[in-house]
């Protein structure tokens, strides 16, 4: 069984989401703030490549009115 799971996980870990920072986190809540950060976006315009997991998305569907997603 453990066997199973690995290979499920590595199937997600190939999936990626290139996320692009699209608006200022100026005057937004602090933890939407902490959340960019915590992304790895610093600037606007800034894109970067996300593993395809529940945390992930989690924290994008906090800030989607912040970044562009797409999927790789």
């Amino acid at each position: 069984m453990k066997t199973f799971l690995l290979k499920e996980e590595s199937k997600m870990a190939e999936k990626k989401l290139r996320v692009t920072l699209v608006k200022s986190t100026i005057g937004a809540v602090p933890k939407n703030k902490k959340t960019v950060e915590a992304l790895g976006l610093r600037k606007v315009n800034k894109t970067v490549e996300l593993p395809d997991n529940d945390s992930v998305r989690g924290m994008l569907r906090m800030v989607n009115h912040l970044v562009k997603v797409e999927e790789i």
